[in-house]
């Protein structure tokens, strides 16, 4: 499965619409410099913003600060595109574990994450979407970090992956992890030696601690590198309900364009 490129603003938002009337699920990307505003105090991002504007207020580190605004406006505008409305119109809530989701709207599920220089958002009608994203060099290996988050069958797993390529292997099994953590509304309450996922070279699919299938049809899992330095991942719900089912394990990543509203900035 390889993302697909976007030609321009509307085609952006046109191919999100398509893909989610198709298949129910969609995954986008898009840089923080694109979604970030010049000035955080302009006048209209309170608005845009809603009760997340306080949650701003009260942060001090900048970098964290710019890609929570602009992790919020890639949201909103994707899901109003969905949805046909306005992302002003849209305000971001959470239920208790911090899962974000769009308060008044029961017809779509939203997920969101963000990691240096990228964004991720992942809509989905069909049940629950999770997504998650990492530097595809973040050093994992050699720090213990294997022990806390993989299965033992993982473990021999990762024992036979080139080791040039073992710590990209654990980042992407990391990414599945926190995507479908997200997913459940558990995060990292939820310990990740207690499932675990197919090796890189097969179909992504959850397996138990002894490697033996662990979720059955009504889950899809996917991974992409983005820019040939990020690992995302998306786990996806699909309890059958709709008309999408089928459709949901083809979910293609779509990249974002810039903010069509940055020429006015």
């Amino acid at each position: 499965m390889r993302p697909l490129r976007n030609r321009g603003p509307a085609d952006s938002w046109l191919r999100v619409r398509r893909e989610v009337e198709s298949s129910g699920t969609s995954v986008i990307y898009a840089a923080v410099d694109d979604w970030l505003p010049d000035d955080l105090e302009r006048p209209g991002l309170a608005a845009a913003l809603g009760r997340d504007h306080k949650r701003l207020l009260e942060m001090t580190h900048v970098p964290n600060r710019s890609r929570f605004v602009a992790s919020r406006l890639l949201l909103k505008s994707a899901a109003a595109a969905v949805l046909g409305t306005s992302p002003d119109e849209l305000e971001l809530a959470y239920k208790p574990g911090g899962r974000p989701h769009l308060r008044g709207v029961d017809q779509l599920d939203v997920s969101i994450s963000h990691t240096e220089e990228l964004l991720v958002v992942g809509l989905t009608r069909n049940g629950r979407i999770g997504v998650d994203m990492e530097n595809a060099d973040r050093r994992m290996l050699g720090l213990g970090t294997e022990r806390q988050v993989c299965t033992p069958y993982e473990l021999e797993a990762l024992e036979s992956v080139a080791e040039d390529r073992r710590n990209r292997e654990l980042v992407r099994l990391w990414t599945l992890k926190e995507a479908y953590s997200k997913a459940i509304g558990q995060g990292l309450r939820f310990r990740f030696t207690e499932f675990g996922f197919t090796p890189q070279d097969q179909q992504v699919q959850m397996l138990r601690p002894d490697g033996t299938p662990g979720a059955g049809w009504e889950w899809s899992f996917h991974s992409w590198l983005a820019e040939d330095a990020y690992t995302l991942s998306a786990a996806v719900y699909d309890p059958g309900f709709g008309s999408h089912r089928d459709g949901a394990a083809d979910c293609p990543l779509l990249p974002a364009v810039p903010d069509p509203r940055s020429s006015e900035r």
